[in-house]
């Protein structure tokens, strides 16, 4: 009996290793991806140019959200301040700018209050200020309410319900009113060092290539951003930022990083009421 269940065990691990050889000829590989298997040992890319084009900013920021433009603007209203001649440029990932933020939001304006001071005369989208606060503990039957003081940190008195995608466009405009150079759709995809391993500047993703790793005809080069500073506020663990803190140990006495979840329920109206 034992001698069967072996023998029949090796028959399905032959007829297992068949399929899977039969598997990765149908099919493509997971990841095709140019760190797995490098393009200077694959003779698809041998008469590809690869040279990219290169341009010079004193200061670049990755990431179009509240932070990254609020740098630009800052960076900006320095700059005139001091009267420097100072080129900023902010790389925005999605196609337009406020593509990728989450929408609601409740703003404390405090930080708006000292970047533009006159945010309301320049018609900010903050609309909807904040008038009452309700909190309540549910039971299975009804709800307890809770009392909302001030100092706490869900009294919104002087707050306000927001969109955030059309707040951060508005900081677009702002930051191209004074002079910063903003591009949506330029996803950084790798980091440049220089040659004593300083942060040199971020290059964007290559496009037109085809599933399996291959250029097709359409085949384009990133670009190369050279910058003097480089700030990265492209969000919770961007991977521009996982690579410069590993190739620096930036987190190497840090706390273990702390996740947060959060629910949201979308009520649609009746546009009587």
């Amino acid at each position: 009996m034992a001698t069967a269940i072996v023998s029949s065990a090796r028959k399905v691990g032959r007829l297992t290793n068949a399929a899977r050889r039969l598997y990765s000829d149908v099919y493509p590989k997971i990841t095709t991806h140019y760190t797995v298997y490098p393009r200077d040992k694959d003779p698809r890319w041998k008469d590809v140019n690869m040279e990219r084009v290169a341009e010079e900013t004193d200061i670049l920021i990755i990431g179009g959200g509240p932070a990254g433009m609020a740098a630009a603007i800052r960076a900006r209203q320095i700059a005139e301040e001091k009267g420097a001649e100072v080129r900023v440029t902010l790389l925005e990932k999605a196609a337009e700018i406020g593509g990728h933020i989450l929408s609601g939001a409740c703003v404390d304006p405090i930080a708006l209050n000292e970047l533009i001071p006159d945010w309301k005369e320049k018609g900010a989208p903050l609309n909807t200020p904040v008038t009452s606060d309700k909190f309540g503990l549910l039971t299975k039957s009804g709800r307890i309410p809770i009392p909302v003081f001030p100092g706490l940190p869900n009294y919104n008195h002087g707050n306000y319900v927001v969109r955030l995608g059309h707040l951060v466009r508005w900081l677009s405009e702002q930051a191209e009113a004074l002079g910063a150079e903003v591009w949506p759709g330029c996803a950084g995809a790798d980091l440049i060092y220089r040659d004593d391993g300083s942060l040199k500047g971020v290059a964007t993703g290559d496009v037109g290539i085809a599933k399996d790793g291959s250029p097709k005809d359409m085949f384009e080069r990133g670009m190369e951003f050279h910058s003097k500073i480089t700030i990265f506020a492209e969000g919770c663990h961007g991977h521009l930022t996982k690579m410069v803190s590993n190739k620096f140990n930036l987190r190497d006495k840090s706390e273990p990083q702390s996740y947060g979840i959060g629910l949201k329920e979308l009520w649609e109206v009746k546009p009587e009421v």
